[in-house]
């Protein structure tokens, strides 16, 4: 893993080659927001997302008519080293949309504190959206977009196996797989009865954490993840796969086109919530004949991953009162929706829960009706430096190569010199 000095550093000398985008014209320093500002984004990729972006800069022009927005569009995976680059070489973009868990990496140095009242902003969004931009009481970033996961289950298959009900808690879920689970006379799988492998292993741990009473840090900034109760998470994935045998390795992987719970191979899923997109493409009548279900992970207490996009402006930008009404625009109901719409995301802005965009989708109506259950990743500022490492962590622990408890420990040991590096 590299230190964060040294991905820093890495970085500058980048920098010193590219240059990194152009500084923002024009000084807004009053009255109406004018002249040019730049805009990164790792969310509307391709045409079609390039499209819905520039009919909504469009829509922004019609307010603003004397602000000019130049997009950059890149990925989550290039993103880091984007903003990096950008603040070394002191040329930073004027507005960022990053994710969830980013905040307090760039907070103070890279972002700027957007002098907005979280108990204000929470009659807009839920307020776990909001506390996701807050560092330090402050706030750096508004909720553009949200991605959940969360339990899905096919209700016919319980219904044929007796089951009446999604799980309540963990013993519940694990007795339910192992009912749900189907091989054949030599031992081969044919369905899982539950599926803990399409979706990214963190992402999947880090549900079960929080649902088992974990956190991932304390409130002081130390490590949790490898807590009596964070061990939990990670022994119930590792129960499922190598006790129960509800699910083998290499059955299902991310990133699959064949996704098991849509092809009658897996009974119970956790999975995101545009998986319903998913499912109206590949097999409709799944939702025409109600067959799929959904539950919150629970155990001492029901849980949601939340991930999702922030709008966020730069603490040294020159023109912040066009990059403040570009943040509040890009946060607003209309851009929240028309970006959620063409990811299968879920809007940000709680009065869109009315729209007919979320009465149509039933995984987007249920994670905005659980999102007092919604936990996010990250809280520390070396998040961005230890967050890759979980994976083999998490794997060495499905494979029988360490106990959970090993894997997070040996995991936690490395992290603690990075959870509070910048």
């Amino acid at each position: 893993m590299r230190t964060a000095a040294a991905a820093v550093l890495a970085v500058a000398v980048l920098a010193s080659g590219c240059g990194g985008p152009a500084p923002s014209s024009g000084q807004g320093t009053g009255g109406e927001p004018q002249g040019e500002i730049s805009l990164v984004t790792p969310i509307f990729e391709g045409s079609d997302g390039q499209r819905v972006l520039e009919e909504q800069l469009a829509a922004f022009r019609k307010q603003y008519p004397k602000v000019r927005v130049r997009p950059d569009y890149t990925n989550y995976a290039k993103l880091n080293e984007k903003l990096t680059t950008s603040m070394v070489s002191g040329r930073a973009y004027d507005v960022m949309l990053l994710g969830i868990g980013w905040v307090p990496p760039f907070a103070g140095r890279l972002l700027a504190d957007l002098g907005m009242d979280r108990a204000e902003l929470a009659k807009t969004y839920s307020p776990r959206a909001v506390d996701a931009g807050v560092h330090d009481g402050k706030v750096y970033a508004l909720p553009v977009m949200l991605d959940m996961r969360f339990g899905i289950y096919r209700k016919d298959l319980f219904a044929a196996a007796g089951i009446t009900a999604p799980p309540r808690t963990f013993a519940e879920l694990r007795d339910h797989a192992r009912r749900l689970t189907v091989r054949d006379a030599s031992g081969k799988l044919q369905r899982a009865g539950m599926d803990v492998l399409s979706t990214d292993p963190r992402q999947v741990y880090e549900t079960l954490l929080w649902a088992a009473g974990g956190d991932l840090f304390t409130p002081d900034g130390k490590v949790a993840f490898n807590s009596p109760n964070a061990v939990r998470g990670l022994e119930l994935m590792t129960d499922l796969i190598r006790t129960d045998r509800a699910l083998d390795i290499g059955f299902t992987k991310v990133g699959d086109t064949s996704i098991p719970i849509i092809t009658d191979r897996a009974a119970m899923a956790l999975g995101h919530n545009n998986l319903w997109l998913e499912i109206q493409a590949q097999r409709p009548e799944l939702i025409a004949q109600d067959k799929i279900g959904t539950f919150v992970i629970t155990d001492e207490r029901p849980a949601m991953f939340q991930g999702g996009t922030l709008a966020s402006m730069s603490a040294s930008g020159k023109n912040k009162p066009a990059a403040l009404a570009l943040v509040k625009f890009l946060a607003s109901a209309d851009a929240s929706l028309a970006a959620s719409s063409q990811r299968g995301n879920v809007p940000a802005v709680r009065s869109l829960e009315s729209s007919s965009y979320v009465k149509e989708n039933a995984f987007v109506r249920f994670a905005m009706s659980n999102m007092d259950s919604a936990f996010s990743e990250g809280g520390v500022p070396g998040w961005l430096n230890i967050r890759n490492d979980f994976k083999a962590a998490i794997e060495s622990a499905l494979l029988g190569q360490k106990s959970p408890k090993e894997a997070l420990d040996e995991l936690a040991a490395r992290a603690a010199t990075q959870v509070s590096g910048r």
